[in-house]
């Protein structure tokens, strides 16, 4: 499955089925490397080292997007709700921006959903929506290749007896 988003005048809302739980999924949206993994989509990268999270309300989530040709922005995101494993809300100071994630348990898996709101008019276009639909298709990809090994961790070595 991939993801959907809708606008709705200044909302947009994208859902997306993910084949992990949502501690797996919570883990993903506040650790700073996963965040660089998945966050560019298939527009962007994100350098690893310039993700910060200091994950309570009043917090600072930073990262930089790279796009293509180079260019390089800096967003900056303040936590307003830290409820784990189940909703995140932060807001972008320079717009007013506010972005709810809600994770649920679905079967082994978790439905995930990003709910923007007050979203500025240059946001307001499908290709806001398509890449936020890409960001959560990264995020399901980075989730699959990431995912823990069934037996353990077979390659470590073992204390001699």
């Amino acid at each position: 499955m991939t993801a959907r988003a809708e606008r709705h005048g200044d909302e947009l809302i994208a859902h997306r089925r993910l084949a992990a739980g949502p501690d797996r999924v919570w883990a993903a949206f506040t650790s700073p490397a996963s965040i660089a993994a998945f966050w560019g989509g298939s527009h962007a990268t994100v350098p690893p080292g310039s993700v910060t999270v200091d994950l309570r309300p009043g917090g600072e989530f930073t990262l930089d997007t790279r796009a293509p040709d180079g260019r390089t922005r800096r967003l900056r995101f303040v936590y307003v709700s830290v409820t784990a494993p189940h909703e995140l809300v932060f807001d972008e100071p320079v717009t007013g921006l506010r972005t709810t994630v809600t994770l649920r348990p679905a079967g082994d898996g978790t439905e995930l959903t990003v709910h923007q709101r007050r979203l500025p008019p240059a946001l307001r276009t499908d290709q806001a929506a398509d890449g936020l639909a890409a960001i959560l298709d990264a995020l399901a990809a980075h989730l699959r290749d990431d995912e823990p090994s069934e037996k353990g961790d077979e390659n470590v070595p073992t204390e001699p007896a």
